[in-house]
């Protein structure tokens, strides 16, 4: 129906595709990808993938077809062990068939954008004073005329691939195949929002626990620059005090001292109020901890959360936990609980590695549509 050539091509970026997801824990959680400067990309392990065709067994292998004498075979009984992908005598050289893998290399922006289609973004909310954007070029509908570098090859094959179901004898393809993408003039809306990054970083909080916060951290913060035009964010960390960071030293931040969490969300409503007002801006904070927190710290804590839940549009809180079963069972997911209860937009979630980031995080954003807008 179609050529060799077109099906490899289709069949390649859905593996591609496939083993990107298939990878997600450690790609999300690397270290080396928070802490590269711009421009960062991922190397992600492809299988090599072969074309299916008969070949011939080994002249020297007896290996056939044969029935078993009556009575010395029963259902279930294993004939021959399997062999795993590598296998041999030991840790000897072998020569046993292996599998071969490519490194393929991609953009940051690209596996973002593979990984938010699937999610549902917060519906920002249009707040006084806000001004239309110059015009923008966006992309809307194809055209079978366009400048080159349009060209939407995907579409463009599939547009060939229909031609030629019901043609007999018929070119590869045609000029009537070929699809451009359009662009189109918009204005929209600024819608202003700011994003509040918290993080426990007491001495409870050991450094893998920082990892795995700092790196749910950096890929929400990669999702929502990529959706929205004006959004502003605030870094903070907490001991006993709270202090607010740049971007670049947050992610490196570590510290030691006791767990005042008070302190933080008392900064986070500070700079709320003096520079993003809630009449004015869409407020989102995360905040991550073990959920440890100084006993007398509870009342102070929940004033201070319950102010910030209440002038934000959502309040999400990453629980790291050594063992999920125990997770969510701390002061400080009791706090939370005790506001969702009230009906303010809040939601928790507990991640005990790096298999749980992705989770996590369309889970809050799954919440928050769910919450709509303040």
């Amino acid at each position: 129906m179609f050529s060799r050539g077109a099906r490899d091509w289709l069949r390649h970026n859905e593996k591609i595709r496939d083993s990107v997801k298939q990878h997600l824990p450690e790609l999300i959680a690397g270290s080396d990808v928070i802490s590269r400067p711009d421009n960062r990309t991922l190397r992600v392990p492809v299988k090599l993938l072969e074309h299916y065709r008969f070949r011939l067994n080994d002249s020297d292998q007896k290996n056939g077809v044969g029935q078993a004498q009556p009575g010395k075979v029963k259902a279930g009984d294993i004939l021959r062990p399997a062999r795993g992908l590598f296998d041999s005598a030991g840790k000897q050289a072998g020569n046993e068939p292996g599998g071969v893998q490519l490194l393929l290399e991609f953009k940051i922006d690209d596996i973002v954008d593979w990984l938010w289609e699937e999610l549902e973004l917060p519906n920002l909310e249009p707040r006084p004073g806000e001004t239309l954007v110059d015009e923008q070029l966006v992309r809307e509908g194809w055209d079978r005329r366009g400048a080159r570098s349009r060209l939407d090859r995907r579409r463009t094959l599939k547009e060939a691939i229909k031609r030629r179901s019901v043609q007999d004898d018929a070119p590869d393809f045609t000029n009537e195949d070929l699809r451009f993408r359009q662009l189109a003039k918009r204005q929209r809306p600024a819608m202003n929002a700011v994003v509040f990054f918290l993080l426990d970083a007491s001495s409870s909080m050991e450094e893998a626990d920082r990892k795995l916060a700092k790196a749910f951290f950096f890929w929400v913060l990669q999702g929502l620059r990529r959706q929205y035009l004006n959004i502003s964010t605030v870094f903070i960390a907490h001991t006993a005090a709270a202090w607010e960071f740049s971007e670049e030293e947050f992610f490196k931040v570590t510290a030691q001292g006791g767990t005042q969490a008070s302190s933080g969300f008392a900064l986070v409503l500070e700079i709320l109020e003096k520079r993003f007002h809630p009449s004015r801006y869409n407020a989102y904070l995360f905040y991550a901890s073990d959920g440890d927190n100084f006993i007398e710290d509870r009342e102070p804590s929940e004033a201070a959360l319950e102010k910030v839940a209440a002038a934000g549009n959502f309040v999400g809180y990453v629980e790291i936990a050594q063992t999920l079963s125990d997770a969510l069972d701390t002061q400080m997911s009791a706090l939370f609980q005790s506001l969702l209860n009230r009906g303010l937009r809040v939601g928790s979630y507990a991640i005990g590695g790096q298999e749980d980031i992705w989770p996590g995080i369309k889970q809050f954003f799954n919440q928050q549509a769910q919450h709509g807008p303040s």
